[in-house]
């Protein structure tokens, strides 16, 4: 986890071919100190790499971010107003390589919309 104590996961599942799982986001945490006081805003670079600690999880490896295709920022997700979200991935593995199509929503809507690729890494 890039920041300790972001964020935790409440379910974790599949369903017809996509991984669903539903996080908690902590409002509490210090990375909304500066971004921004009194008006939280989850970074976008945070939102993508939940869908890479995402991928990590569910292939049991380390991956390095290689390109994004189609990276859309729908909505802020201000964790004041609606903490938990919903990450829907589609992830496919071939020649050492991850793909991920993913969309993050909360119960305002989509968020984030996502096509990625990365590298398995070796430590």
């Amino acid at each position: 986890m890039i920041l300790k104590n972001f964020y935790s996961v409440l379910n974790s599942s599949e369903e017809n071919g996509k991984q669903l799982t539903q996080i908690k986001i902590n409002k509490d945490h210090e990375i909304y100190d500066g971004h921004f006081p009194g008006r939280p805003v989850t970074p976008g670079v945070i939102l993508m790499n939940l869908f890479k600690e995402e991928a990590e999880r569910r292939c049991g490896c380390k991956l390095q971010f290689k390109k994004g295709n189609n990276v859309k920022f729908m909505a802020v997700v201000d964790p004041n107003t609606d903490a938990v979200l919903n990450l829907e991935t589609e992830i496919t593995e071939e020649n050492q390589e991850i793909r991920l199509k993913g969309i993050a929503k909360n119960s305002a809507g989509i968020s984030l919309k996502i096509n990625s690729l990365y590298k398995k890494f070796q430590s």
